[in-house]
This record gives structure tokens, C-alpha cells and sequence, in this order.
């Protein structure tokens, strides 16, 4: 009899933590549609739901690609030299003022096409055909550029932008890359698809 209630009390045991990992397994697998519907659903991302960047780890002079309406923003930390060199840009370029309404809003229309000048924000999309330019942020001579002061070059066809988007002239690219709307939540984060206060 003892040797039953022995057994009995290990198996009531096992059957026990059994109940109770099977149990937690279902109530986590339970959870995660619910978790999940706290997410913007994909039909709004792509409708255009903003996007929260963290850009508080981006050091000076590095590019980091955020996705948002389906497509690649880039955002680069400009260093002072990077920005000193834009001035002498201007006769190279299509646009060097940014005369198109369409490739920014007011608040970006300006020698740095950004609101802070450090920080540019841009579609990352060759306004040629459609594709992703490639990031070359040294201020030195390239194979496709002997006169680079760093930018973005599309790969595809060979188009040139500047590191304020802008692009340069006899490319085939006919705009400078888009700026979307954004604003800066704090000194560490942009909410990208958000005019800032008051401005569009």
C-alpha cells in the first residue's frame, strides 16, 4: 500500500507540472495575436502609418535605413565637413535650391534640405527608375566621380546625389531624392510621416 501511494503521488506530480507547461504554452500562444494586434496592421503601414526612428545610435557621419510606406528613409549623421562641403556643390547640380515643391516640404527647403542640419532625411529611391542608391560618405575621389564630396550614387544608371539628397546635372535622375515629412519627437528620435507642429 505504501509503495502505491508512493507512486500515485509521483504521478499525481508529473500529470501536475505537465497541466501547468501545457497550459503556459497555450496561454502564450493565446497571446500572441493579441500582442500582435496592437501593431499598426501592414495596410496601415502601407497607407502611411508613422514610423518612430531611433537615431540616438547613429554616429557622426553614418547612414541608417528605416522602412516606412514600404520604402527605404535614409537618415545620416552629417559631419561638419560633410555639411561645409555642400556650398561648393551648387554648380554641379540639377537643383541646387531645391525649386521643386514636390521633393520636400517647406520646412526641409534649405541649403541642408533638413530641419537640423546634421541630420538629412531622405527617400532612399532613385527618382530615375526606382532604385536604391548606394551611401559613399567620404569626402574623396571616386571611380565614378573624380571631384566626390561624398553623396549617394545610384548603381542601376549611374545618377549622383549630393549629401543633402540633391542631385547633380547630365545624370539621368531628373529630381533631387524626396524628403518625407518627419519631425523630431526628442534629440534622439524622429517620428518619420509627421509634419513637426504647426508646419507642412
Amino acid at each position: 500500500m505504501a509503495n502505491d501511494a508512493v507512486v500515485d503521488k509521483g504521478r499525481r506530480r508529473f500529470l501536475t507540472a505537465t497541466t501547468a507547461v501545457v497550459g503556459g504554452a497555450g496561454v502564450v500562444i493565446a497571446a500572441i495575436p493579441f500582442v500582435k494586434s496592437w501593431e499598426p496592421s501592414a495596410k496601415a503601414k502601407s497607407a502611411g502609418a508613422p514610423v518612430l526612428a531611433d537615431i540616438g545610435k547613429i554616429e557622426a557621419g553614418q547612414k541608417v535605413t528605416f522602412a516606412w510606406r514600404g520604402l527605404p528613409v535614409f537618415v545620416v549623421n552629417r559631419t561638419k565637413p560633410q555639411l561645409d562641403a555642400l556650398a561648393g556643390e551648387d554648380a554641379r547640380l540639377k537643383d541646387p535650391t531645391s525649386s521643386n515643391a514636390d521633393q520636400q516640404p517647406e520646412y526641409a527647403k534649405n541649403d541642408h534640405r533638413s530641419i537640423k542640419p546634421e541630420w538629412l532625411v531622405v527617400t532612399g529611391i532613385c527618382t530615375h527608375l526606382g532604385c536604391v542608391p548606394d551611401y559613399f560618405p567620404e569626402l574623396k575621389p571616386e571611380p565614378f566621380d573624380p571631384q566626390w564630396k561624398g553623396g549617394f550614387f545610384c548603381p542601376c544608371h549611374k545618377s549622383r546625389y549630393d549629401l543633402a539628397g540633391r542631385v547633380f546635372d547630365g545624370v539621368p535622375a531628373p529630381a533631387n531624392l524626396s524628403v518625407p515629412p518627419y519631425s523630431f519627437v526628442d534629440d534622439t528620435h524622429i517620428m518619420i510621416g509627421v509634419n513637426p507642429e504647426g508646419k507642412a
